[in-house]
């Protein structure tokens, strides 16, 4: 079998080893084993299931939240001459059942799915009717209550394992502590534990936290001293514009990404990324996903994270190549407060969150009782204009409605045409010699796109109306004929935020909210967000060593060339020396004051040069502090 997964390898990716670990979590699931993997950002995770999904017989069924990664990787397999297909929000019934008839009757080798679509009859009816060979559950944190980004609707893959209990499962994910890990292997009914674990430790990642009250001006610097392109990630969408357009000023090649943007523009600015044109993208956390560029030298957060998961997976997207980069945290005395602000969007009342509900089935035009499994375009400005709501406040509303299962929220689908016919080849045979008109037309479709008798075929209007020597409109106008006359189905390209009701609309009076699980979620948020900025202001520890002690690994030596190490290094000391010296002056110290000629004699044979450089980083990083102008003393902290 590994010769098979070798060739496999070779033949649809060009390598001809893997990468760490990849090996051995594929070797598990084809022994038939539940497996948990946890690879960093950048460490291959899609591999881990396509190779051995490849080797055995039947369908493989992909678990992932993410939209855009679904879309990326089912067009990735189908450029390889693999058959998938993805059940996505936004796509019509018709289209869904087609999908789902191909892949119960035809060669679909792997069918991504959206957690929300698990528990829908049509999806339930035709799953038990397929041959399943592997269960892939992609962003496994999501199952997780205790994860950062606790999903409800991933709790239901733990159903749909009952129809196949024989069939392997394999979640990944590329942050996660050890308590999500347990949580993860529960409630995927993992029949043993087994964790298979590359470590998170980046060595050629330079972590980097720089204390500045002027960020546009230390990003430039940062852009100019890191060389290369580059992310700078922050929160808002007005802010990508602001700041991609202040570096233009400045004479960088720069461009703005956030989930608002058309299809069309997000691809471009994508591909001028890619190729080397922009060399920095200023982004909200909606670019990264998928993203498949090894050279990335910096990653930038301007704004403050909310976890350290979140930075971690963020900041991992740079030096994928093994070569050195910065993941570099600006901070600012205000980001306290804004993380405080945060807080109070983040978690909306009770009232608040019901008042939203009922708006949405009013803006909508849903009655009571209706609604379930049909997903609506959704203008969220419109919206919270009409209803005089802060939009930062519905979309907090939105995240706890669907935490309780009620709705699903998808920012920015960005779906491409699609056609289908739905006539036999017979029958259209017939209406070509019917309709002379529209024959030709229909000639040009046929010739350009393979497959639309048995499933959805993405299409371009634009190149359709070039083949056919017809203007756009024009082109528009026939395929919307067709779709009246009941020859294809005609999908038209949308770009509009869809909203799913996954439960029917509900009367306000019998909207239940829990709010214990609110509690705890909020309980949890401020946990993370208070490690985020301990790890924000410590000046003291390594940066390597603060992030892999929060996911439970241990590591006994400093990576080198974080900030911290880099000003302990200028000490000349190794580690064992200056936590033996840093030791000996706390001691000296417990009694009261000493002056620092005092200090220095105490810790002889050290240098006095090297004494003194130990004594300044300790002032440096608040451990001691000067009592007058000449003694130093411990800095108790202020009660």
């Amino acid at each position: 079998m590994k010769n098979t997964i070798h060739q496999l390898l070779l033949k649809h990716w060009g390598y001809a080893e893997f990468r760490p670990l990849q090996e051995e979590v594929i070797m598990s699931v084809l022994a038939g084993k539940d497996t948990l993997a946890l690879l960093p950002t950048g460490g291959g995770k899609s591999i881990c299931f396509q190779v051995p999904a490849l080797a055995m017989e039947g369908i493989c069924l992909v678990v992932s939240p993410l939209i855009a990664l679904m879309k990326d990787q089912v067009e990735r397999l189908q450029s390889k001459g693999i058959n998938a297909q993805a059940v996505l929000s936004g796509m019509s019934r018709k289209e869904i059942d087609t999908v789902l008839d191909n892949c119960v009757y035809g060669r679909v080798k792997f069918l991504y799915v959206s957690p929300e679509r698990l528990s829908s009859e049509i999806f339930k009816m035709r799953f038990e009717r397929m041959k399943v060979s592997l269960i892939a559950v992609d962003e496994a944190h999501c199952i997780s209550q205790w994860g950062y980004d606790f999903r409800p609707s991933y709790l239901q893959i733990a159903d749909i394992r009952s129809v196949f209990p024989k069939v392997p499962v394999l979640a990944l994910t590329a942050t996660a502590t050890q308590e999500v890990c347990e949580d993860i292997q529960s409630r995927l009914h993992f029949k043993l534990q087994n964790i298979l674990q590359k470590s998170f430790e980046r060595k050629n990642l330079s972590y980097v936290v720089l204390q500045t009250e002027d960020k546009h001006a230390r990003l430039l610097k940062v852009v100019k001293g890191a060389g290369g392109c580059g992310i700078v990630y922050v929160r808002n969408r007005k802010r990508t514009r602001e700041l991609s357009e202040y570096l233009v000023r400045q004479g960088i090649p720069a461009a703005f990404y956030h989930a608002g943007l058309t299809m069309d523009e997000r691809t471009l600015v994508q591909q001028q990324w890619m190729s080397g044109k922009v060399q920095v993208m200023v982004s909200t956390n909606a670019f990264g996903m998928g993203i498949d560029k090894s050279d990335v030298r910096f990653v930038v957060h301007v704004d403050l994270p909310d976890s350290p998961e979140a930075y971690f997976q963020e900041a991992g997207r740079a030096g994928r190549d093994e070569k050195k980069a910065y993941a570099v945290l600006l901070f600012s005395n205000s980001d306290r407060l804004e993380l405080e602000r945060r807080v109070e969007t983040e978690f909306p009342a009770l009232q608040q969150i019901k008042q939203v509900y009922t708006a949405l089935g009013n803006f909508l035009q849903l009655p009571i009782g209706a609604g379930k499994g049909i997903s609506y375009d959704f203008d969220m400005a419109l919206f919270a204009q009409q209803y005089n709501l802060s939009p930062a406040i519905v979309m907090s509303c939105l995240k706890v409605l669907e935490l309780q299962g009620l709705l699903a929220y998808s920012d920015s689908p960005g779906f491409h045409s699609r056609i289908h016919f739905i006539v036999r080849p017979e029958s259209l045979y017939e209406f070509q010699v019917k309709n002379k008109d529209l024959d030709q037309f229909l000639r040009i479709l046929l010739r350009s796109y393979e497959g639309l008798f048995t499933e959805y075929i993405q299409v371009r209007e634009k190149e359709i109306a070039k083949r056919a020597q017809l203007s756009l409109q024009d082109v528009i106008r026939h395929l919307q004929k067709l779709q009246q006359l009941e020859i294809i189905d005609y999908q038209p390209a949308t770009d509009e935020p869809q909203l799913t009701y996954t439960e029917e609309r509900l009367d306000a009076k019998d909207l239940y909210i829990d709010r214990e699980h609110l509690s705890e979620r909020k309980r949890r948020f401020l946990i993370r967000a208070q490690s985020m900025l301990n790890y924000a202001e410590d000046h003291t520890h390594c940066r390597s060593q603060a992030l892999l002690s929060y996911f439970g690994e241990t590591t006994p030596t400093r990576c080198g060339v974080c900030d911290t190490c880099l000003e302990r290094n200028k000490i000349s000391l190794n580690d064992l020396e200056f936590e033996a010296t840093e030791k000996r002056v706390l001691d000296f110290l417990k009694s009261g004051p000493l002056p620092v000629t005092q200090l220095i004699a105490l810790l002889h044979p050290l240098q006095e040069e090297r004494a003194l450089k130990v004594l300044s980083w300790m002032v440096d990083n608040s451990q001691i502090r000067y009592a007058g102008t000449s003694s130093l003393e411990v800095n108790h902290p202020q009660v």
